[in-house]
């Protein structure tokens, strides 16, 4: 399957109810300024798309906006509604929003696993004029020799398996909301943090990820062993940066 695609591959995609609780507990969060950012814009409200565990959902509400979140695994949706976030359980795709409208939609790590063409024409018919659709994701930047060695982890048991420690080459995928006439494009952003990981909390990031996720728990098992034991010989720790790069379009 060619990975322009990725949303039709759906057990990949709805894999993370499976681990939804280490999901929430392990990725990384998003820096403090992407949410002040958004909250600078004054939504009335904001609708999280995919909201998984409420990781964004619940960081804008501290900051005094009327979230929503839409989910399409009610696993996802349980422990974000235990972190007091309203969620009703839909594929955005095909959610009814009984006339609603947004002024803010947010989507963190999963634009991509959405129907392209539909996730368009539902943002365009949810946002109101002026509106902003964002989606972002975000990535680890780890620097050798560290990253080096982490990488070949993969080599020796994992080939197929992407090692989330360098910053991704750029997407080449066309974004169907610069070909759409109801947004306008913005220019993107990146926000950078800087965390300093043990080699557990290492592990415990990556092995969220969908392609971690499909290894299974005995391989998976056997690459979180090798990469600790990579970590260790390097220091123990793991000093990275986070950066979340941030995709925007306003709803003319």
């Amino acid at each position: 399957m060619s990975t322009e695609y990725p949303h039709l591959d759906r057990a990949r995609a709805e894999s993370f109810g499976a681990t939804a609780e280490q999901y929430d507990r392990g990725r990384m969060p998003y820096p403090d300024a992407l949410f002040d950012d958004f909250a600078e814009l004054r939504p009335r409200d904001v609708l999280d798309v995919a909201c998984g565990t409420g990781r964004v959902a619940r960081r804008l509400a501290q900051r005094g906006l009327h979230v929503l979140g839409v989910e399409v695994d009610e696993r996802m949706a349980r422990v974000a509604r235990g972190h007091g976030v309203e969620v009703e359980l839909a594929a955005f795709e095909s959610w009814d929003a009984s006339g609603r409208r947004f002024d803010l939609i947010t989507c963190g790590e999963a634009w991509h696993w959405l129907d392209p063409v539909r996730g368009v024409e539902k943002a365009a018919e949810l946002l109101r004029p002026g509106g902003l659709c964002a989606r972002f994701w975000g990535f680890n930047a780890v620097d050798e020799p560290l990253v080096s060695a982490l990488e070949a982890v993969y080599e020796r048991h994992a080939p197929d398996t992407y090692p989330h420690a360098r910053v991704p080459s750029p997407d080449d995928v066309s974004d169907l909301f610069d070909e759409s006439e109801a947004f306008e494009k913005l220019e993107p952003k990146v926000y950078w943090d800087h965390h300093t990981l043990t080699a557990e909390q290492w592990v415990a990031t990556v092995s969220t990820y969908s392609d971690h996720q499909r290894l299974g728990p005995e391989r998976l098992g056997l690459v979180g062993a090798a990469l600790r034991e990579a970590i260790d010989a390097h220091g123990g720790s793991v000093q990275m940066r986070f950066g979340t790069y941030v995709v925007r379009s306003r709803r003319v």
